[in-house]
């Protein structure tokens, strides 16, 4: 499974020459209203396995939680249903929100 930290992920999301992943947030629905990175798609970890259909194997996909564990777990499903471009967003939104973002609240 290949990671990416905040910073790289803020790079890739900047860099116009780049086709942009799809930013796929697996936390709860309270966790995602008090923050998000911009763009994210909100699916449950839960849900993941009911909602494959909404995703595209074909499109690189960063899993996003609050620290990165839920979302690696969500990686590895994904990849173990041949998803082949799945990334885990290493310290989650709580990385994004210290070192990208720091308009964005922590919880």
């Amino acid at each position: 499974m290949q990671t990416l930290t905040a910073p790289e992920l803020a790079a890739w999301l900047a860099d116009p020459a780049r086709d942009k992943p799809v930013l796929l947030d697996v936390r709860e629905p309270w966790e995602f209203q008090t923050c998000h990175i911009e763009g994210s798609v909100p699916i449950p970890m839960n849900s993941i396995p009911a909602r494959l259909q909404e995703l595209d194997e074909e499109t690189p996909i960063v899993c996003i939680c609050h620290h990165g564990a839920r979302s690696m777990s969500v990686a590895a499903f994904l990849e173990r249903n041949g998803f082949p471009q799945v990334i885990n967003l290493t310290g989650g939104v709580h990385a994004w929100a210290l070192q990208v973002d720091n308009s964005m609240p922590t919880y």
